[in-house]
């Protein structure tokens, strides 16, 4: 294997709000391989999603752009296979590159510039998961329900677990197979798993890690449905969260099984982490650890994402690569767009990457090399989905969050002061002027009118083309992984003592023979 680049192992977990890793403050929860990973690496204490959401989120990660740039505007938006990702820019740098698990790719294509891809995905890649802005008021029965909460609790398996035990098993046999493998290119591997995302069950193993008296509740409790802001209040709506009470004992088995998914997920760290050991290919190896978004957790009587309060938009950020980054912690704001420039430095080495498009993020390494600070400059978030009637957008700089839609009142919170989002200073005279230069930032990077007409069309557009593809024989882009079982473990056109030879790890010595030849 090629020693003079980078390897990456890109570890990617689904709904896991950094308000709820005990490196970020959290007192109860346990993530000892997460932990470790921490305090060796660069950790980013204020990393945002572009928007809280699976596919939105996750298309933006990949492509370096905003997701209006690229109209990943939902979990039915196309992500369209003309749109490079850090996959394709690895891949043309000489990088074998590799998909296990989920990445809710939607569209014919269902690599974006994976070389391989493991396993199908745990979401449809279809367009089926399309809202209507138009119809707000119809549920259709793929949206989210408070049901995950009033049966949280524990499970033998489940649905998520068939997935991530398949997740981890091919990832970690890939992890050796590159470590056997005579192609000396260097990797990427991206481990996606879709846990601690809700349903809340999880086994009694894990459960077992946490006991109830030691299950904090919600910080903020929960709201009268009346003092909710505007766009809460669809939460509540496209969630269907007036159809059950939130019990204390709901709340509490919820928040008991996220954080003891959470430490499922430790554990599957730990498991690619000591494959990488084992191998001898940790030194070389850059670990990336992000969510795609996080988990509002019954706080203010709201779960789930797509708000870009604290709990649902701030989301764990760790780069680990200690031969080369020192451990530090950064405040400054940065988000899931800064991945693609910054992988991208990484593989380039002292070659200058040529991009297709400028990526909208920020290259960190000068900042996790410690050659420069990194610039007080603001991230951008959007919501363009079920929850939204018209673009909700959200600017975060060092110190305030403002969020601007134009059917709903303004918000801008003094994350500084009110980490917690309490106050809304939009209307309070002594803020005009910091509330008037956020609406001018938003004036001039978004045409709101352009946007929304975006939208309403490609929802218009996609609920067509969905509603062909099952009419009569339906047409499926759900990823099929194809094993090739003539090429698998031992075939008869192979030789039995290479292969056996060449399968195993570390690869034995063939000694000479000095047996006694025995002649008749």
């Amino acid at each position: 294997m090629n020693q003079e680049k980078l390897n990456f192992l890109f570890i990617m977990a689904d709904q896991m709000t950094a308000k709820a890793l005990p490196f970020y403050g959290h007192p109860v929860v346990k993530t000892p391989n997460l932990s470790k990973l921490a305090e060796e690496g660069v950790v980013f204490e204020n990393a945002y999603c572009n928007s809280p959401l699976c596919a939105p989120s996750r298309f933006s990660m990949m492509s370096g752009q905003l997701p209006s740039t690229i109209g990943a505007h939902d979990n039915g938006a196309n992500f369209s296979a003309d749109i490079p990702t850090f996959a394709h820019y690895l891949r043309n740098s000489g990088y074998y590159t590799c998909l296990s698990g989920k990445m809710h790719f939607v569209g014919a294509d269902q690599l974006h510039g994976f070389e391989d891809r493991l396993t199908t995905d745990i979401y449809p890649g279809d367009y089926g998961w399309v809202p209507d802005w138009e119809n707000f008021e119809e549920r259709p029965t793929w949206y989210h329900n408070l049901l995950s909460v009033v049966q949280s609790g524990q499970c033998q398996t489940s649905n998520q677990l068939d997935f991530d035990e398949e997740v981890e098993f091919l990832s970690v046999r890939k992890i050796y197979d590159l470590a056997r493998r005579q192609d000396d290119r260097p990797f990427l591997l991206l481990s996606s798993f879709t846990h601690p995302h809700d349903p809340f069950a999880i086994t009694k193993e894990y459960w077992d890690r946490y006991d109830d008296s030691e299950i904090d509740m919600p910080e903020i409790p929960l709201t009268d449905y009346d003092d909710l802001d505007p766009h809460s209040q669809r939460i509540h709506h496209v969630c269907a969260m007036g159809d059950y009470k939130q019990h204390e004992n709901y709340v509490r088995n919820s928040r008991h099984a996220y954080y003891a998914m959470i430490s499922y997920i430790d554990d599957k760290v730990g498991a690619l982490i000591n494959a990488l050991e084992a191998t001898g290919m940790r030194e070389n190896t850059a670990i990336i650890f992000v969510s795609d978004h996080g988990e509002m957790l019954g706080n203010r009587g709201l779960w789930y994402k797509m708000s870009f309060f604290e709990w649902a938009s701030r989301i764990p950020m760790i780069f680990n690569l200690p031969r080369r980054f020192a451990h530090q912690r950064i405040s400054n704001p940065v988000s899931l767009v800064d991945i693609l420039p910054t992988i991208t430095e990484l593989a380039a080495g002292e070659e200058t990457m040529k991009y297709a498009d400028p990526p909208e993020g920020r290259n960190l390494v000068p900042v996790m090399e410690e050659t420069e600070a990194l610039a007080d400059e603001p991230v951008y978030g959007e919501m363009l989905f079920e929850t939204a009637i018209a673009p909700v957008l959200m600017i975060r700089d060092k110190r305030f969050k403002y969020i601007y839609c134009e059917k709903d009142p303004e918000q801008l919170f003094d994350l500084k002061n009110d980490p917690q989002e309490l106050t809304n200073l939009a209307t309070h005279p002594e803020y005009q002027r910091i509330r008037q230069n956020f609406y001018d930032q938003v004036m001039k990077k978004w045409d709101i009118k352009d946007l929304t007409t975006k939208v309403l069309a490609s929802q218009k557009r996609r609920q067509v083309v969905y509603q062909a593809l099952n009419t009569g024989r339906r047409t499926s882009w759900d990823f099929q992984p194809f094993e090739d079982a003539s090429e698998k473990y031992m075939r008869s056109h192979m030789d039995l003592n290479v292969l056996e030879r060449t399968a195993r790890y570390p690869v034995p010595d063939v000694p000479p023979p000095d047996g006694i030849n025995i002649k008749k």
